[in-house]
């Protein structure tokens, strides 16, 4: 299944950094409840429990409603602790901290790397890209960046006409897609008189100049609210501009807006409500780019910086139609953005196509000497760059037919509820598998077109790492960058109060053991190693944007480009009556389906040059929704 990051912390459980005596304390209750028999099967977490573990913790106390929805967390969490004690890691296994995704074979300065580093900040290039000034401005909504700098640098029109379409079109459109936290306006403005007066002076200062552009707001802007789309922090003010929005101001790109997300980046509903699909209004725009994917995605603004912890930029990305580039782990620092996970927090551009995605990251990557985990690369957009030369492969088993469907069998003593909702839940099953199989004709339309473009498919597979166990990595942290709403209480005041929300993931991940933390990130470290020698032998890795890759591409740092893949028809199976916010596949007809590409470590300019290749062939990105 297609999941977004709110679907893998409820499925993969919730967790965190904790006072390493509540596990300890959980363990022993439960082993003692079961019996000291060796190898006996622990018993299942309580209330009571948690009560006496909470109680010795010196954390709590908890309701019991809150504590009814922990138990199901805890007890998967516990279970995920076996599947990384199985790898037996050895004792030179170094966990992943301070983290930097190199391993010791491509460190920076190793002859054998290919590694891009720092250097002074250019203006950056773009393909030649000539279009008539229409009638009428707004006729411009869907332009590109190649597009709009062009004109812009012809004069033959001006950064503020722009910006002043834009700001109406968010105006506009905003009661019904509900993507705009706060406008910039007055700040908009001036830089867009500014940037008039350099370019009619000749003071170009390259493809954004004049842009107009939205933020996703866990950037911190001075003089504006930085709300992290969380109620109890609507009217936050942060004394400083983030790096990214200080090199987008020095590149003369314009800010429009600070777009939602979903609350602590969490999904696509923020205090304001819910942010929507351009495609399909009644569905979300997934999230937690929620904002940034739907503004794009409605011709409202030229392109939006997104952040990507587990599937931020491609959820919304798949959802809206859009092109997102999620980084490499380090290319873009992280100064003045919200942190949700150190290890896993990357901020990139979400566009209209995978060339202006090329050019905002130029214009954002490399180093600032304040984010210690931002590493010293730069990247080099390069359009000219030969991508047949690329190795390509493609992740087999992503696109080999879809195993048996295995149904919920009715078990002896069975209640009527019981049934009732098992039937229900095999019925929902199944409508996932007819959509899943309805996709996946874009999927292998998409191999066809590579063999067509001349491209040598080569069949690869992810490490066998259980990448899924590792998912209370990001929880833990979290937990910790937000330690102080759930020890005061004021998680209360974030607007979503279910089991898989952040007020309860907070709650259980008091109870994540330190010593399990550091576990799976040691192995954590033996999968990235293993995904260094898989892009030994390959460039760029093809695959549909489903969940596998997604965890473990996030885990390990490596760099994602997701693509628009055309639109369902209208026999595509029709959407889930309720959109609870876990899928990205369930748009139904007319909506659109997208492509991944994977890249190493810091080659994200090579992935970029196959990704745009691929746009070129086909020209979905050209796709827009009838507003």
């Amino acid at each position: 299944m297609n999941l977004n990051r709110r679907a893998f912390l409820n499925a993969c459980t919730a967790a965190g950094i904790a006072s390493p005596l509540l596990p300890g304390i959980l363990y022993t209750l439960a082993a003692q409840a079961e019996g000291p028999a060796t190898g006996a099967k622990l018993a299942k977490i309580t209330p009571e429990m948690i009560d006496q573990a909470a109680e010795l913790a010196g954390v709590g106390p908890f309701t019991a409603d809150q504590k009814q929805m922990m138990l199901d967390g805890l007890n998967d969490q516990r279970d995920a602790y076996a599947q990384i004690r199985a790898m037996k890691l050895g004792n030179g296994v170094a966990p992943a901290f301070v983290f930097h995704p190199e391993t010791a074979a491509n460190r920076a300065g190793d002859p054998n790397c290919n590694m891009p580093h720092a250097q002074e900040r250019g203006i950056g290039t773009s393909s030649d890209a000539t279009l008539s000034a229409p009638a009428k401005i707004k006729d411009l909504a869907f332009a590109t960046i190649p597009q709009l700098s062009a004109l812009l640098r012809a004069r033959k029109i001006t950064s503020l006409a722009l910006t002043q379409m834009y700001l109406a079109r968010l105006k506009r459109y905003d009661p019904t897609l509900h993507f705009v936290i706060t406008l910039t306006e007055e700040r908009a403005l001036a830089q867009a008189k500014k940037a008039d007066e350099e370019i009619a002076a000749g003071k170009y200062r390259g493809p954004l100049h004049g842009i107009p552009w939205g933020a996703k707001d866990l950037l911190a802007v001075k003089g504006y609210p930085t709300t992290w789309g969380a109620g109890g922090f609507e009217h936050q003010m942060i004394d400083e501009d983030a790096t990214v929005v200080k090199r987008l101001d020095d590149a003369g790109a314009v800010l429009v807006a600070k777009l939602t997300l979903g609350a602590l980046a969490m999904g696509d509903w923020w205090f304001g409500g819910r942010t929507r699909n351009p495609w399909r209004p009644t569905q979300g725009s997934s999230g937690s780019s929620a904002g940034p994917a739907a503004a794009v995605a409605a011709g409202c603004v030229g392109f939006a910086i997104g952040s990507e912890t587990l599937g931020s930029i491609s959820s919304p990305s798949t959802r809206c139609g859009d092109s997102g580039l999620r980084p490499s782990f380090g290319m873009v620092p992280r100064t003045g953005a919200m942190a949700l996970s150190w290890t896993m927090d990357k901020l990139g551009p979400i566009c209209r196509s995978v060339e202006d995605c090329a050019l905002v990251l130029e214009a954002i990557a490399g180093p600032d000497g304040q984010d210690p985990a931002a590493a010293r690369v730069s990247f080099q957009w390069n359009p000219g760059l030969d991508w047949k030369s690329l190795r390509v492969g493609y992740l087999k088993s992503e696109f080999d037919p879809l195993p048996p469907l295995k149904l919920a069998e009715a078990k002896p003593g069975e209640t009527p509820e019981e049934a009732k909702k098992r039937e229900e839940s095999n019925a929902a099953r199944q409508d996932e598998r007819k959509r899943r199989e309805y996709d996946r004709r874009y999927e292998q339309a998409a191999l066809a077109k590579f063999k067509e473009m001349g491209v040598n498919l080569i069949p690869v597979a992810l490490p066998d790492v259980p990448w899924s166990a590792m998912v209370p990595l990001l929880t833990a942290e979290a937990a910790a960058a937000f330690d102080e709403l759930t020890m005061t209480g004021r998680d209360k005041l974030l607007t979503r109060q279910g089991p898989e929300d952040w007020p309860n993931a907070f709650r259980v991940a008091r109870f994540y053991p330190a010593v399990e933390y550091i576990q799976a990130n040691r192995a954590r470290m033996v999968g990235i190693e293993q995904m260094r020698s898989l892009f030994e032998k390959v460039d760029v890795i093809v695959t549909p944007s489903t969940d596998a890759q997604l965890i473990a591409t996030n885990l390990s740092g490596n760099p994602a480009i997701i693509v628009p893949n055309g639109l369902r028809g209208p026999d595509a199976p029709p959407p889930p009556v309720v959109d609870d916010g876990n899928h990205d596949d369930v748009g139904g007809p007319g909506t659109p389906v997208s492509l991944t590409f994977l890249g190493g470590l810091y080659q994200d300019a090579k992935l970029a040059a196959f990704a745009r290749a691929y746009q070129d062939a086909t020209g979905f990105e050209k796709l827009h929704p009838h507003l």
